[in-house]
């Protein structure tokens, strides 16, 4: 049936394992295709988006298989005869495959990802990029080829730090001739990850974790073993749904240093955090409150993956508080399901405005994407009574198996 159904209104206490990155773990997936050799990639987290990248890589050649939460990518035998003529096709996070078969290939025919639901993020700032380093673009009316007898570094600045664009331009450059320096790069934690995997292949990458890359292309790249980090945003998404009902629990493996601005406000809010080696503890024993002004930003501020989840809470807090999306336009798409439960939210743009109300109450509610669709399960857990969260395949595009991670914090949740 596609759905998941929650009988909240309780208190969350236990444990729970945070899982990988999805943000990590698909452009190192996309990174392995640069390697003649084998890479193998623990950590990887059982979900939708990469079982499609899986069939992405095997459907250019590569030899992908798994066991438990361990990858085995082998791109040892592609050769540009089993890509040419071929689209490559599919999710949003395929258009991360254009700097690797660039790197790889010197050519590559996408389809156009186009818009999504939460925003239009248009693609010509990764084109404008990869033209700076000799790469030629053939428009068609559905499809583009990108090309380049040889990849050249080049000093490239990007106009917005694009965590997309940042990791086609990491991709290619380390399969180009000379030395590309990157200016304005996105600093997000999946970046990182990354470079530390190419670094542990043989890449040589200065600057990790800061605004200027430089990347000494051509280095020839090894068969590597590499541990994909925990998920920030899964970490965050239960942070926030203890807020919302109350209680204490632990989140093990959370990844703490990446989580700063998250739990800044989760204190703010009226949260007691303790991290440790093991993770994170949480307890919320009062009433949460409102936050007057909240704004999304790229890393190392509050993250747009998180506005949805904080919405929900946000919706039963003590007072008015703002949240302002800047970095997608269409963000708020939850704040009507939202209104279905019971919540006060008024939208404008990129402002949303929400009165908390004393209570939510629980019906039938549509997910419409993915963190979204996390937010509505958060708003299920606060509620009185049964709410049903239809579409549950957005919320498996990242999400491992989130009715088992809220069953291991005691609550009444199943999939249907």
């Amino acid at each position: 049936m596609d759905a998941i159904r929650i009988r909240g209104g309780n208190a969350l206490f236990g444990e729970t394992k945070i899982q990988g990155s999805k943000n990590a773990v698909l452009p190192v997936m996309a990174a392995a295709l640069l390697i003649e050799d084998i890479s193998i990639i623990e950590n990887c987290p059982r979900i939708t988006d990469v079982l499609h990248m899986q069939k992405l890589l095997t459907k250019i050649g590569c030899k992908v298989s798994r066991s438990g939460r361990t990858l085995m990518i082998d791109a040892r035998h592609v050769s540009r005869d089993k890509v040419a003529g071929e689209s490559v096709t599919g999710m949003r996070s395929s258009l991360m495959l254009l700097g690797a078969m660039l790197g790889r290939f010197g050519e590559v025919t996408m389809e156009y990802p186009g818009g999504c639901v939460i925003g239009k993020r248009p693609i010509d700032i990764h084109l404008d990029a990869l033209q700076k380093m000799g790469v030629s673009i053939q428009k068609e009316e559905e499809t583009f080829t990108a090309m380049a007898k040889r990849l050249t570094g080049s000093v490239i600045t990007l106009p917005f730090p694009s965590v997309g664009a940042t990791e086609n331009v990491i991709l290619a450059a380390v399969r180009a001739k000379g030395v590309t320096v990157l200016q304005n790069a996105a600093k997000e934690p999946e970046i990182t990850a990354l470079c530390n995997f190419l670094q542990k292949a043989g890449a040589l990458i200065e600057g990790t974790g800061g605004p200027v890359l430089i990347i000494q292309g051509g280095c020839r790249l090894h068969g590597v073993q590499f541990k994909v980090p925990s998920d920030r945003i899964v970490a965050g998404t239960y942070l926030f749904s203890v807020l919302g009902t109350g209680g204490h629990i632990f989140l093990r493996d959370a990844p703490v240093s990446q989580m700063r601005s998250m739990l800044k406000l989760a204190v703010e809010m009226g949260a007691e955090v303790t991290a440790s080696g093991e993770g994170l503890s949480v307890i919320v024993s009062a009433g949460k409150k409102a936050v007057p002004y909240v704004k999304t930003d790229v890393y190392p501020g509050f993250p747009t993956d998180m506005q949805s989840p904080l919405m929900a809470v946000l919706s039963t807090a003590a007072g008015v508080s703002v949240i302002e999306e800047t970095i997608f336009e269409d963000r708020f798409r939850m704040a009507l399901e939202l209104s279905k439960m019971g919540a006060e939210i008024l939208t404008d743009g990129k402002k949303a405005v929400i009165t908390g109300v004393e209570k939510l109450h629980g019906c039938e509610v549509y997910a419409k994407e993915l963190r979204g669709g996390a937010g509505l399960v958060i708003a299920g857990c606060m509620a009185e009574g049964e709410t049903i969260v239809r579409n549950r395949h957005f919320i498996e595009r990242g999400y491992e198996d989130i009715c088992r991670d809220y069953q291991d914090l005691g609550v009444n949740i199943v999939t249907e």
